[in-house]
């Protein structure tokens, strides 16, 4: 099931970045009074209330000379997120009122027939107040009054956000099936490998970035086991705005990821690995989902004895936050181990719901301690008391210690590594968390 996505719009300099950072809790946009820093759109899980949602700064804009490129750079970002988008923020500024680009914003907004929040941004006190009624004049409906600077009117804002977001949820996938998306930057080969895997031409395959137009679910069984192929090359091709395809295939990837329960990523093996490959991967692996490395194109390569292995250790040093996915060298065109794909995905989904009985886990945490105790911090020594798995898809664990403020991300990294030792968790993330243990435990 998607989470609704919300995209937060509006001219260079009106706060995006600071609501954006202030919505998802920690600083990623990067925040200065300058206009055109946010260089990219940012994607990012938020959650209010009961709801969880993914949140898109839409910053990218490069200022250039004079006010139409300016204009037509805006476009093109808030296009982009819009296409996507459930719900709209578009954000204003009270300090210099209706702006004419803001008149631009609008034009693309009321095109888009999507739900959109008008947010007035720098009220910062309350003598500002009588000055958000000019934003009436836009049509859409009461402005909201927000600071981004103190952090006022968000809840009141997320409140009317909340009212637009689907809800008749379909109900979710048999349990059965093994949900797997192809991701990857566009025209790598991801509908190459899915009619390679399904036998016969069911997805539009071109040479030109960009022909799949949405998410397709193609179920297929092998081996008495079901799966449900989601190939999420995803391009809408409409004039120059679906030309910056590589900044558009992320939020794709994104969509599909949570739908599924294995990502397979795919690299172009003539090309090489690209920062817009690390970004998509960086998506999957903080999603939770299982994960295996598919590079395509591998006959096309030119080989000798060592270009596998130097392929393979490119792949680890540029993903070592994956050091856990396995990696497969393939070929949709001539079909070269196309049939380790499937088998793998079932052992990889495998280990993504494995469960730990608790004693075996507590095992693994003594003899970890045993052979490397915890370390101290300004005196106090860390003790881990006792651990327990507390849901799968990804495995996540709960370490119960005397002091979660001392527990060093190196040391949870070692104590991953020992539980990864005993259960191999090819493929899937694990989680490991740190509680305070209790004094009540019996």
């Amino acid at each position: 099931m998607s989470k609704p996505v919300v995209a937060i719009v509006g001219r260079p300099n009106v706060g995006k970045s600071t609501i954006f950072n202030r919505l998802v809790g920690e600083r990623i946009s990067i925040v200065e009074d300058v206009p055109g820093v946010t260089r990219d759109r940012i994607y990012s899980s938020a959650e209010w209330l009961k709801y969880e949602f993914n949140l898109i700064d839409t910053g990218g804009i490069e200022i250039g000379n004079g006010e139409d490129q300016i204009l037509e750079q805006m476009r093109e970002q808030a296009e982009l997120a819009i296409e996507e988008a459930d719900v709209i923020i578009f954000m204003v500024d009270v300090k210099t009122g209706v702006t004419s680009t803001d008149q631009e914003v609008t034009k693309i907004l009321y095109r888009s027939n999507k739900p959109v929040v008008l947010a007035v941004n720098k009220v910062d006190n309350i003598n500002k107040m009588d000055e958000i009624y000019e934003f009436y004049a836009l049509g859409f409906g009461e402005p909201l009054p927000i600071s981004g600077a103190h952090g006022t009117g968000l809840g009141d804002l997320l409140d009317e956000v909340v009212k637009h977001f689907p809800q008749d949820e379909e109900v979710e996938e048999d349990d059965d099936k093994i949900r797997v998306a192809f991701i990857g930057r566009p025209n790598v080969g991801k509908s190459s490998l899915v009619n390679a895997l399904l036998g016969q031409e069911r997805v539009i395959v071109s040479p030109v970035a960009g022909t799949t137009r949405d998410a397709i679910d193609t179920p297929i069984t092998k081996d008495d086991q079901e799966y449900v192929l989601v190939d999420t090359a995803g391009m809408r091709k409409r004039g120059k705005v679906y030309e910056k395809t590589e900044k558009y295939s992320v939020l794709r990837a994104l969509k599909a990821i949570e739908r599924s329960d294995v990502a397979l990523l795919v690299i172009n093996g003539e090309e090489g690995i690209i920062e817009q490959d690390k970004k998509i991967a960086g998506y999957a692996h903080e999603a939770g989902r299982g994960v295996i490395i598919i590079v395509n194109k591998w006959d096309a390569v030119e080989k000798d004895d060592r270009t596998h292995q130097e392929f393979k250790k490119d792949i680890r040093d540029h993903f070592k936050f994956l050091d856990y996915a396995p990696i497969l060298f393939v070929s949709a065109s001539t079909r070269q181990r196309i049939h380790q794909i499937l088998p793998k995905v079932k052992d990889v989904a495998e280990q993504h719901a494995l469960r730990v009985q608790t004693h075996v886990l507590n095992d693994i945490i003594l003899d970890a301690v045993t052979m490397n105790p915890p370390p101290s911090d300004k005196g106090k020594r860390l003790k881990v008391n006792y651990g327990t798995q507390v849901s799968v898809k990804p495995p996540t664990f709960v370490l119960f210690v005397n002091d979660p403020e001392i527990m060093h991300f190196s040391y949870l990294r070692y104590m991953e590594n020992k539980i990864r030792e005993a259960f191999p968790f090819e493929g899937t993330p694990i989680r490991i968390f740190t509680r305070k243990k209790s004094d009540n435990r019996h």
